[in-house]
């Protein structure tokens, strides 16, 4: 990928991420050609791959949008990602170092001291590294790579799940059970532990769907 492709990549993908591109909102090529300084082939390369990762949709004669789901496109996505995270729990727990557990113990009380700040931004970088953990640790990286993709594709909507009245406290308990789990290696415990919590996820997403858009 050429360095001016990879910076308007980035720049589209970042903004589609955290919103400000929103669903169905159209991308237009020449707009965005000004806005990053970049040539239009660029632009439409960069596009491309972003239609690759789902997070686009181009139509002949129509250009391209930002990609929209329906809310039962994002349930099933959450069912696939609530066995693949159970998955990669259970072959995770035998390797696990106790260094990672110490730092994932770590990451808890930092994600404990954002909550009670209200520093929801923070909570979930920490949330992301809490789970980075796990997922390095894991044995089956063919599942990693296939959470991680549908995070990308979820993350504008997971992002402000915690901003749902009391989920952030059931989130927090949740990732206690995980750590608890991890400490006794008890494989079963983990996966379930890990499956419940990503079905909590996607409880609060059906939920509050029109709220989350």
């Amino acid at each position: 990928m050429s360095t001016q492709m990879e910076v308007a990549y980035q720049f589209i993908k970042q903004r589609i991420l955290d919103g400000t591109y929103q669903p169905s909102q159209k991308l237009i090529e020449s707009d965005l050609s000004n806005l990053i300084n970049a040539s239009r082939n660029t632009i439409k390369k960069a596009l491309l791959k972003l239609q690759q990762e789902n997070l686009v949709c181009i139509e002949t004669n129509k250009g391209a949008t930002v990609k929209s789901f329906t809310l039962d496109e994002i349930v099933q996505f959450l069912e696939i990602r609530e066995v693949l995270e159970g998955l990669i729990a259970k072959t995770a727990a035998p390797y696990i170092s106790e260094d990672k557990l110490s730092l994932m113990e770590n990451i808890l009380e930092e994600m404990k001291g954002h909550l009670e700040n209200h520093r929801f931004d923070e909570y979930s970088n920490c949330n992301l590294s809490f789970h980075n953990i796990i997922y390095e640790a894991s044995s089956n990286t063919q599942a990693v790579s296939m959470v991680q993709m549908i995070k990308t594709q979820l993350r504008r909507f997971q992002l402000k799940t915690i901003l749902v009245p009391g989920r952030h406290e059931e989130s927090f308990k949740e990732h206690q059970k995980i750590l608890n789990a991890f400490k006794l290696r008890d494989e079963k415990w983990v996966e379930d532990a890990v499956k419940y919590h990503i079905s909590q996820v996607r409880r609060t997403i059906a939920e509050n769907y029109s709220f989350l858009m």
